[in-house]
């Protein structure tokens, strides 16, 4: 996030810092699901990313239905993506959905529910659908996480505001994106903060018990 302002036309500069970075990563995480978002809709860079330093997943923004962001009018991308994941031999990784996403503005699809959105997603055959706040650590809404849950067969994972105070409000998501709040102060910012890393697992897993 750091390369703010954001634009819709990614460069081939950070598609190729992203990939030694992440295959860093998988080098010394080589048992561990990993994944990766490229901003900004940089999707196809992402799987291209994903596949060159063999991750696992990427979370894709704009996969069904238009909304206007704060780059810019951003597209579906479903069809060119799942097609251009086939052609390059990267159907193992998975593609997770932002839907109804935060920082953006979703008034041209304000006729269409999250469950209806979630629904689409899954027929356009994504590999899980992300639920946030409107913006980077703000709460998303449970009852929206039930809506969706009810509406789909795919994982729905909670993609922002997970805190260790809230994280039982989301005891039925399969999965959660966790950044801001991993980091001091809650900045996202700022370095991570392994003591509410540590206190935040623990409590997970007193949770699955």
């Amino acid at each position: 996030m750091n390369d703010v302002p954001y634009t819709l036309h990614v460069g081939p500069e950070v598609t190729a810092s992203m990939a030694s970075i992440c295959a860093a990563v998988r080098q010394t995480c080589p048992h561990l699901p990993l994944g990766i978002q490229v901003l900004a809709c940089a999707n196809q860079q992402a799987l291209a990313v994903a596949l060159a330093a063999g991750l696992d997943f990427i979370r894709a923004e704009g996969f069904v239905f238009s909304h206007v962001a704060d780059e810019g009018l951003v597209n579906a991308c479903a069809g060119d993506l799942l097609r251009y994941r086939k052609t390059i031999g990267a159907e193992h990784i998975q593609i997770f959905a932002d839907i109804k996403k935060k920082h953006s503005s979703h008034a041209v699809t304000a006729d269409v529910s999250i469950s209806e959105t979630a629904k689409a997603a899954e027929f356009f055959l994504a590999d899980g659908v992300i639920l946030t706040g409107v913006a980077t650590g703000q709460e998303a809404d449970p009852r929206e996480l039930q809506a969706v849950r009810r509406s789909v067969q795919i994982p729905v994972l909670i993609g922002s505001g997970v805190t260790l105070d809230n994280v039982e409000k989301y005891g039925d998501a399969s999965a959660f994106i966790v950044g801001s709040y991993f980091k001091h102060r809650g900045d996202w910012r700022n370095n991570v903060d392994y003591e509410k890393v540590v206190a935040f697992m623990e409590k997970i897993h007193k949770l699955r018990d």
